[in-house]
């Protein structure tokens, strides 16, 4: 293997090891003639249980000086939020009866002002609240106080009534989620997926450890690539209110890519994981709500309320037609493949997960080289279809 590629494929997907060089040996389509398409990635990919492929290859660094190897993780932006959603789907069913159809504000009372009272948890998760953002300016600093901005957004008006469709949260879904969480469990989103999923501190020896944070130590960011923004802003379509609301203003985000933001909870963008550890997450929705021996939203329904159509038609935020479940869209663009019972997301610059449950398959694309497609980033495309060509 080539450009510090290495790894492993199982006989029979070789054509997936092919397709992960030709990321590192061709130009990006919006690059300089300098660039090439990849600087560090990785590709892992799971059927049922078995580990099937898991590549990685190029540099964590901008100098190529640092190797990017099996252990090196990177920020996944809004790839957090389906296993972010996984574990809320997990907590609810722990303390509340049907609870996508329980009103937020029955635990969050706080949330009702400004006639949010019916909102229900299912519509928050499915980016049907109305909160894609602020209008009005905020302190940019409010982004690292999770109570204070979710506080913030309980006191803010939707921009279009509960019930009327979809507008994607980039940033807030976040903090709305984590919120719940505390609400109901007294504890935080990224500790409840640490302690009941991932393990990934290795806290209990008898646990498979999956490499993946929401909130991530400090002792861990030298593991952390860096990340090479894109040359060209993403690509939103024809401009309206929701799509400035949510990602053009001067306030709509945080500074990203520092110690802080690191280490503190973002939900709906700043997990950091493997390519493997995002995989084999997502092989929760390949397999009925379980990793492994981790029965985590397969009891009672929990699954196929999970990833049930919670609204579908054109998303007022993004440029596409979007089918929403709680917290993870699905595949009826066919983007993740096929199958369009497949459940997946795609993060800014590029990566992406999927699970397919008709195939009981999952797979996980990450990088550091961002490109400016919101979901359907070539290299991305390229693994999926020779992934699903060795099937």
């Amino acid at each position: 293997m080539t450009d510090n590629i290495s790894g492993y494929v199982a006989p029979g997907f070789e054509a997936v090891q092919d397709a992960f060089e030709q990321n590192f040996a061709e130009k990006l389509g919006e690059a300089s003639p300098s660039d090439l398409q990849e600087l560090g990635a990785g590709f892992a990919a799971y059927i049922d249980d078995e580990l099937v492929v898991n590549l990685t290859g190029g540099w964590k660094d901008r100098r190529k000086t640092d190797p990017w190897t099996e252990d090196t993780l990177v920020p996944v932006y809004s790839t957090t939020k389906p296993i972010a959603a996984m574990t809320v789907c997990m907590e609810i069913f722990n303390h509340l009866e049907n609870p996508y159809d329980v009103p937020v504000a029955q635990v969050w009372p706080e949330f009702a002002a400004h006639g949010k009272e019916a909102v229900t948890i299912g519509e928050m998760l499915s980016h049907q609240a109305g909160l894609p953002g602020f209008v009005e300016p905020i302190e940019p600093e409010l982004w690292f106080d999770s109570h204070g901005l979710a506080d913030k957004l309980a006191n803010t008006a939707p921009m279009w009534p509960a019930g009327e469709g979809s507008g994607y949260h980039p940033l807030t879904w976040g903090y709305l989620v984590a919120e719940l969480i505390w609400r109901v469990s007294g504890a935080s989103l990224g500790t409840q997926l640490k302690n009941k999923i991932t393990n990934a501190d290795g806290a209990d020896p008898e646990r498979e450890i999956i490499d993946f944070w929401i909130g991530t130590p400090v002792g861990e960011h030298d593991r952390i690539a860096d990340i090479v923004r894109p040359t060209k802003p993403p690509e939103l379509g024809d401009m309206n209110e929701f799509r400035k609301t949510a990602f053009l203003t001067k306030w709509a985000a945080p500074n990203r890519g520092g110690p802080e933001w690191r280490t503190m909870e973002i939900p709906s963008a700043n997990g950091h994981g493997t390519a493997k550890a995002v995989a084999r997450l997502y092989s929760a929705f390949a397999n009925g709500g379980k990793i492994g021996e981790n029965n985590i939203i397969s009891a009672d329904g929990q699954f196929s309320e999970f990833s049930k159509r919670r609204c579908k038609g054109q998303d007022r935020v993004l440029p596409y037609e979007i089918e929403f479940a709680a917290g993870v869209m699905r595949n009826n663009n066919r983007i993740y493949g096929p199958n369009t019972n497949t459940l997946g997301h795609a993060g800014w610059g590029g990566s992406m997960g999927f699970g397919d449950p008709d195939r009981n398959l999952s797979a996980a694309y990450v990088m550091n080289r961002q490109s400016n497609q919101l979901q359907t980033d070539e290299r991305a495309q390229r693994l999926i279809a020779a992934l699903y060509g060795c099937l």
